[in-house]
């Protein structure tokens, strides 16, 4: 008969060998990473180089493109092992830059969807560092979580290459990025449920223009942009024509669970200071860690971290399995992106006026927070689309009666 724990030696290994990891990641984040924050969040040269120094030390200390394919240079972790390392990594909005998994969104993308060229001229350089990508799906006056208001068209040209011409905004790191994947219609017309195509974009083209930085509560990163017949080449096309609903709803899948677990690692953050703060500070009637309202604080922002926890890493489970976790994904993300408001909320109220100025990342993690409630669809859109899912299945559509 087999030893009992024979069967379990490999996964305790495993899990060992998991948390060690993540203490590394930890210790790279709190230590290398979060420091130089105010010169990463400058932008310009400064932030270049530290963010270039930053990815060599995480490649000198083998922490470099962990969930990425081995045989692109990453270190080829599966989802559900990497989204034990995410909430660390998470911890600043800079972690998953400088330590390399960034591009997972759009390396995945393109080895599952794009044509051997794409594939072999791209992937090796996103997950070298040495390209940047960036999403480009809503539109001004178009509302954001409705795709088939899509006015941005591609029409074929005699070559078969595509003349991409449109507007989009909200669109994270344009400024920076080498290639952008434009939802573009190439068929129908704006309102149609069908038609909808997603085209890779080299930003190098002529016609194509970052028209204005969009600062989402006085910090910068999302841009509009422009695509005045900028010509992208056949096979820069995603999949087949009309099927950029179907790929962009894994990207959002897989996206949403992601920050998800980011943000996880964020409301720890904020939680830790909250609590350094109660334990090590005295107010005018004592230490504030003997205060009850200080306590609730407390309580509540752990409450919110525990019960939300399980509900992104049941997601995680569903998207790492390649099943569908709409439901899952939805709950986590209106929760995570709540949770974290609340958390640095309750935190910036135990600093005091200091939990508002320049010296802690407060203000940042609940600005992330907020602005979760609305980029990346809104929190009514998952709550709409989550209890329609549900009520279906009691045999019910979910929608009023007219």
């Amino acid at each position: 008969m087999t030893d009992p724990g024979t069967d379990h030696a490999p996964r305790a290994q495993q899990e060992a060998g998991t948390a060690e990891l993540r203490q590394r990641i930890e210790r790279f984040v709190h230590t290398r990473v979060i420091p130089r924050e105010a010169v990463l969040d400058g932008g310009g040269p400064p932030a270049v180089e530290a963010l270039a120094a930053l990815r060599d030390r995480a490649r000198d200390e083998g922490l470099w493109a962990l969930p990425l394919p081995v045989e692109l240079g990453g270190g080829g972790l599966d989802f559900r092992t990497y989204a034990g390392l995410a909430e660390a990594e998470g911890a600043s909005d800079h972690g998953p830059a400088a330590l390399g998994s960034a591009p997972l969104l759009d390396v995945t993308m393109l080895a599952r969807h794009a044509g051997d060229a794409v594939r072999e001229a791209y992937l090796k350089p996103l997950v070298a560092g040495e390209m940047r990508t960036c999403y480009a799906m809503t539109e001004p006056d178009v509302a954001g979580t409705d795709p088939f208001g899509t006015g941005t068209r591609a029409e074929r040209g005699p070559d078969g290459s595509w003349l991409v011409t449109g507007r989009k905004w909200f669109t994270s790191g344009a400024a920076g990025a080498d290639l952008v994947t434009v939802m573009a219609r190439t068929g129908g017309s704006a309102g149609d449920r069908a038609g909808l195509s997603l085209l890779l974009v080299p930003t190098a083209s002529p016609g194509f223009r970052v028209v204005r930085e969009l600062p989402v509560l006085g910090t910068g990163g999302q841009y509009e942009i422009e695509l005045d017949r900028v010509r992208v080449p056949a096979d820069h096309l995603l999949g087949e024509p009309g099927r950029a609903l179907a790929i962009a709803g894994e990207r959002l899948q897989l996206g949403r669970t992601l920050r998800c677990l980011r943000w996880l690692g964020q409301a720890q953050r904020a939680f830790d200071l909250m609590c350094e703060r109660a334990a090590t500070r005295n107010g005018s009637r004592g230490p504030l860690a003997e205060q009850q309202l200080i306590q609730s604080h407390v309580f509540d922002a752990l409450l919110a971290l525990r019960t939300t926890r399980p509900l992104v890493h049941e997601a995680v489970a569903l998207v790492g399995a390649g099943q569908d976790a709409r439901t899952e994904v939805g709950l986590a993300k209106v929760a995570a992106a709540r949770m974290l408001q609340q958390v640095a909320d309750s935190a910036i109220q135990v600093h005091g006026a200091a939990g508002l100025g320049p010296d802690t990342p407060l203000p940042a993690l609940f600005r992330t927070g907020r602005a979760a409630r609305v980029l990346d669809g809104p929190d009514e859109l998952h709550i709409t689309s989550v209890a329609r899912r549900v009520l279906r299945a009691y045999g019910q559509d979910g929608d009023a009666p007219e």
